[in-house]
């Protein structure tokens, strides 16, 4: 679905999406003028002072453009790009102009903390100069990074990634100075020699609006990014490879659980340790080989809760886990058969990727020691099978670009002892004809015998299942007018068990349309009206899903934005299809340097309760608050809120009632160095005499950690942490369920 933001905020610093990029335009829009760049032969010190003497034969880049809000007009701040590299790295330095540097909103945070409603700046790589994938090193005012993948292909801008290379930042009279040395160790490039790359130069600045400027122009209007970085011409006798990073570690915790149930006396267990071993190593510029032997996969952080009450399929969780982020843009394909958190224990695991000419490639095969849970797909629900059993997953992925279009072959298998499997492949293919239209499809065949293991799920009795799945998708973009359309088709046995295919057995067609004005306003600078629809059933033609909605979307001061639609939908449940109206609303802003942001949305109407099969009226509504009292502490409060009731409007009752709270609190010492304390209570209330099944009064939990890390780099890092887990009792009240404490220690050695 469109989007209709101008820029995609996220949690992180996310740069100008299709939504505002990319008219067919002028010659040079589709082969930008170039950027020569000389080697350097004379030290850079990384001090955030350009000092330094190279900087002075550096390549100048001081011709930028004002993409948003403003239409590729001349910045109203001025700045200053450099770019020059020496036998093992690439340089970038910056000179941002700034009127009033104590404006600049630059807080401490760790590494990847760089929301767009803070400033930051640094460079966008294209080193294998396709037009297509951009690699994002940004830096704030206060030395934080942020690294990324930018992908024209998936319009996806992807964080998980993580490099070697540093930066230094220095806030000064007149604003800032970056300065960024990136290892070539850390880059993918072509063997050619000289070498050309694709290059943007990236500034955010957020005031009364959100700027954003490039040293490339960016048309509104069509569908990619990178495609339009300029060439940057004279890279010569690049590195050829053979960089090698062994990081061991090793970890350790001692925990407490309950002898019978939450409440019952906390018995110590004995304390557990570990030690494991992760290497990458590079044999040439263009391919990455990475292993792991006993992986330390803890999250660290915990995943935010989610309300799964009155919920029909499974909920997604992004990966986080340094093995699978190398070329983690490749497994993005329009079915989701690649979502490597079905990976739970792994044990070992082999990775390469790498490109031959036009040919990109990625794989990986683990063997998974089993926990988590496995996805059981129907077209009107999904259910959860324990994965109590060891297997071995395999996923490997060939794509081969045409111009800026690709046709891709994807593979994936898990196989469990005793004869078990899942076996997935199939191709894919874009096309982008031009600037405006791109057209996106896939199908997939799959062949499984299910475990012998009916205790865990009915389906899990070594039945064979054979069946296909398809996606097609189009979507066009000019500057006023956006169209964009889709169709599935899954067929019912169709299994992705090495994926995120919550539903199976259906036909799906959607369709949105939208026009955007730009109004000359003090307050709003972009609104995007908008009118979709979709219609789904299952194979034997039952309707499942048909909806129509409509709303509009806008951006404003304060880097705010906002959006209203309201829907009307007849959904199944059980064996009836019934009404649903409902008002969505989203509205978050950035007001202040203080009061970083704030967020509120959610659902209300005529809801379906899909555990009884019955119309109610409910909601579900979210909010969020981010506070800076100063550059070191931040405070994020997350709330959550879903409730449902039934029966006639004169003795209505409450069926339901969730909610998630959540309090994080950071204080950051240095870029490389913080404590956090995060508090987070889950609890559903439920009325038993209105459900037809037995259910729990009251279910949740109340869960909190502390944690200290030290990062030198990402893969050199101390942590210490500490966890207490409450739960509810038959009783309903909350009792200690468990505690822990725990330290990991991990160093990266580089050849």
């Amino acid at each position: 679905m469109p989007n209709d933001r101008t820029s995609r905020p996220g949690a992180s610093a996310a740069v100008v999406v299709a939504a505002v990029l990319a008219a067919p335009g002028p010659a040079r829009a589709l082969e930008p003028e170039s950027i020569p760049i000389e080697r350097n032969e004379t030290p850079i010190a990384i001090d955030g002072n350009l000092d330094d003497e190279a900087w002075g034969a550096a390549t100048r880049i001081d011709t930028w453009y004002e993409t948003n809000p403003g239409d590729n007009v001349p910045p109203k701040v001025r700045n200053v790009g450099y770019v020059t590299y020496d036998d093992s790295y690439f340089y970038a330095a910056f000179e941002f102009e700034d009127p009033q540097p104590d404006a600049i909103r630059a807080p401490l945070g760790d590494r990847d903390n760089v929301p767009g409603y803070t400033d930051y700046g640094g460079v966008i790589l294209d080193t294998r100069n396709d037009g297509k994938t951009g690699l994002m090193l940004l830096s704030n005012p206060r030395g934080v990074q942020y690294d990324a993948v930018t992908d024209d292909v998936t319009g996806n801008e992807d964080a998980s990634l993580d490099l070697f290379w540093e930066s230094a930042s220095r806030i000064t009279d007149s604003g800032w100075v970056l300065e960024l040395r990136v290892p070539f160790s850390s880059l993918r490039y072509a063997r050619d020699d000289p070498q050309t790359w694709g290059v943007l130069l990236y500034r955010n600045y957020p005031r009364e609006f959100r700027y954003q400027m490039f040293s490339s122009r960016l048309p509104r209007g069509g569908n990619c990014l990178v495609c339009y970085s300029k060439k940057l011409t004279g890279l010569e006798q690049l590195p050829r490879g053979g960089h090698v990073v062994v990081a061991p570690f090793v970890t350790a915790a001692k925990g407490a659980e309950p002898l019978d149930g939450p409440g019952s006396t906390l018995e110590g267990q004995p304390l557990a340790r570990d030690v494991g071993l992760d290497v990458k190593w590079n044999p040439n510029a263009d391919t990455t080989v990475d292993a792991t032997l006993n992986p330390d996969f803890s999250q660290v952080e915990s995943d935010v809760a989610q309300i799964g009450t009155n919920e029909r399929f499974a909920l997604f969780f992004p990966e986080r886990r340094p093995f699978f982020l190398e070329g983690l843009e490749l497994y993005a394909t329009p079915i989701q058969a690649v979502y490597t958190r079905t990976v739970t224990a792994p044990r070992w695991g082999v990775r390469t990727t790498g490109k031959l000419g036009a040919t990109a490639y990625t794989g990986f095969v683990v063997q998974d020691e089993g926990g988590g849970s496995v996805i059981i797909p129907s077209s009107a629900s999904s259910t959860l099978a324990e994965q109590a059993f060891r297997s071995t997953v395999a996923v490997g992925r060939l794509r081969h670009d045409v111009g800026r279009s690709f046709v891709s072959l994807l593979a994936t298998q898990r196989q469990v002892p005793g004869g078990g499997f899942n076996r997935v492949v199939g191709p894919d293919f874009q096309w982008r004809p031009t600037q405006h239209d791109t057209l996106t499809g896939q199908l997939l065949f799959s062949r499984s015998r299910t475990p012998q293991r009916p205790e865990l799920a009915a389906e899990w009795d070594g039945r064979r299942l054979s069946s296909r799945a398809g996606r097609l998708r189009y979507q066009r973009r000019t500057r006023t007018y956006d169209l964009f359309g889709s169709y599935k088709d899954f067929g019912a046995e169709f299994r992705a068990d090495a994926g995120f295919v919550p539903k199976a057995g259906f036909r799906q067609g959607f369709a949105e349309l939208g026009y955007t004005f730009r109004p000359r306003s003090a307050a709003i600078r972009r609104l995007r009206t908008f009118l979709f629809g979709q219609h789904e059933e299952d194979h034997d033609g039952r309707l499942l899903n048909r909806y129509v909605s409509f709303g509009a979307g806008m951006s404003g001061r304060w880097n705010s934005f906002a959006r209203l639609r309201y829907s009307s939908e007849e959904l199944r449940a059980g064996e009836v299809v019934l009404p649903a109206n409902e008002f969505h609303f989203h509205v978050e802003a950035s007001p202040t340097r203080s009061l970083s942001q704030i967020l509120f949305g959610g659902r209300a109407g005529r809801q379906v309760d899909f555990d009884n099969s019955r119309v109610g009226h409910g909601a579900d509504v979210y909010a969020s608050v981010t506070l800076r009292p100063g550059d070191h502490l931040q405070l994020q409060l997350n709330l959550n809120r879903r409730w449902l009731n039934v029966g006639p409007r004169e003795d209505r009752r409450r069926l339901f009632t969730a909610r998630v709270d959540r309090l994080r609190a950071t204080y950051t010492f240095t870029a490389r160095c913080f404590v956090r304390a995060i508090a987070q209570h889950v609890q559903t209330l439920r009325d038993p005499a209105l459900y037809g099944d037995e259910v729990d009064v009251k279910s949740g939990s109340l869960t909190g950690s502390l944690l200290f890390a030290y990062k030198l780099n990402w893969q050199t890092v101390l942590f210490l942490g500490y966890g207490d887990r409450r739960a509810f009792d038959e009783a309903g009240r909350l009792q200690r369920a468990g505690r822990e404490l725990f330290v990991k220690l991990g160093y990266a050695f580089q050849h």
